[in-house]
């Protein structure tokens, strides 16, 4: 399964730029594989942090929380150690009960598309059962993906 994205019509909701590290590598300095999922992860959690959606209080103040129900990734080119890479992020599909979050990540230097991933969040109740987007959360989510 290989994911299409259409640049042109999607606006990024967030990035970030970093350096690859030594830690983030192969012992043949290419980035190991599992680095992007931690990478994705915290780009969206800082998104959702800076927009009012801290994970840690969702219960407490709405009622419902996130869990990630499914991540791909796609490796479409070799990134290496000391590498910059912005990771972008995109609202993808907006579902009943989920939404799909979409990544880029290029290299800067020459502005190659490296990797591209998706990351389904779904919204469950306090007992772990998936329920519908709560409305102030899907306007959010609207307001991300028209951008």
């Amino acid at each position: 399964m290989s994911l299409n994205f259409d640049t042109e019509l999607s606006t990024p909701v967030h990035e970030h730029t970093q350096r690859l590290s030594y830690a983030d590598t192969d012992p043949a300095g290419i980035l190991y594989y599992a680095t992007w999922f931690p990478r994705m992860e915290a780009l969206q959690t800082e998104w959702l942090l800076l927009n009012g959606f801290r994970q840690d209080t969702l219960l407490e103040r709405f009622g419902w929380w996130t869990v990630s129900r499914a991540t791909h990734c796609d490796y479409l080119q070799a990134a290496r150690l000391f590498e910059e890479i912005t990771i972008e992020l995109r609202v993808g599909e907006i579902g009943n009960c989920s939404v799909r979050f979409d990544f880029q990540m290029w290299r800067r230097e020459d502005q190659t598309l490296v990797a591209t991933a998706s990351n389904w969040l779904v919204t469950v109740s306090p007992d772990q059962k998936a329920i519908r987007l709560p409305e102030v959360f899907r306007t959010f989510l609207e307001s991300g993906a028209a951008q």
